[in-house]
């Protein structure tokens, strides 16, 4: 099975969120990623709303819903109680859980599996009450994949934020081995893989090579910045030409 990509649109909210506009839109933004062939939308609401809020949640689940049946919406957070209700409300394709504190800038480890073996079995028996699939985000270590499934969890999240941060030789190798023995340790335990964070054009091509089970791919920050600078050259173009500056 091809890896697929979903698109995460957190940063395209934050952008948005720094002015009272309406403008860059979530939504609109998200249909051409849907449009340009990635399989969905990833979103992960936090509770001070700092970028996705939760009428962009509902929006997107309707956009979804009704104009691109087949595409996935996936819904990242930590299982607090407005948090389940959010998800059970909205019924995303998978739900990602992710062991993030309210004050954290953005997802920076994984899961303590053990530590959290009875919060996360209660949550994930209730999450597949709902027929919403479970990944659960965690650190690149061998050992988690066979936790994951005996909670009850249909695929892990590898986090790749180390990896995505290794500039030197021996750093990205040492980081990618444990990426992919990570990969490999989720195919032997019979659960989903997925990976995200810092993951770009040219570090995500070897990951995909060395993980054949690999399923999906979470990317936001990376893709933005690739748009910004892709099309920076046309859109001045554009303005100098609106304003007559020829």
């Amino acid at each position: 099975m091809p890896c697929k990509l979903s698109v995460n649109v957190n940063a395209i909210a934050y952008l948005r969120n720094r002015r009272d506009l309406p403008w860059p839109s979530v939504e609109g933004l998200s249909r051409i990623a849907l449009d340009a062939g990635a399989v969905g939308i990833t979103v992960h609401p936090r509770p001070d709303e700092r970028h996705i809020r939760r009428s962009d949640v509902t929006e997107l689940g309707h956009l979804l819903r009704m104009d691109y049946p087949g595409k996935e919406f996936n819904i990242e957070g930590y299982p607090d109680a407005r948090f389940l209700d959010l998800v059970e409300k909205e019924k995303p394709d998978q739900v990602t859980l992710v062991p993030d504190d309210p004050s954290q800038g953005t997802s920076d480890h994984g899961w303590d599996i053990a530590a959290n073996r009875a919060l996360l079995t209660e949550v994930i028996a209730r999450l597949h009450k709902g027929n919403m699939r479970v990944s659960l985000f965690v650190d690149p270590d061998p050992a988690l994949p066979a936790l994951a499934r005996e909670v009850g969890a249909d695929r892990i999240e590898i986090y790749t934020g180390p990896y995505g941060g290794a500039f030197s030789a021996e750093a990205f190798q040492r980081e990618f081995d444990k990426v992919v023995a990570t990969g490999k340790a989720a195919e032997k335990a019979g659960v989903g893989l997925n990976a995200g964070h810092d993951l770009t054009r040219q570090n995500l091509p070897a990951l995909v090579k060395a993980m054949p089970n690999l399923q999906e791919v979470s990317i936001g920050h990376a893709i933005i910045a690739d748009a910004l600078t892709l099309g920076m050259a046309e859109t001045v173009k554009q303005f100098r030409q609106a304003i007559g500056d020829f």
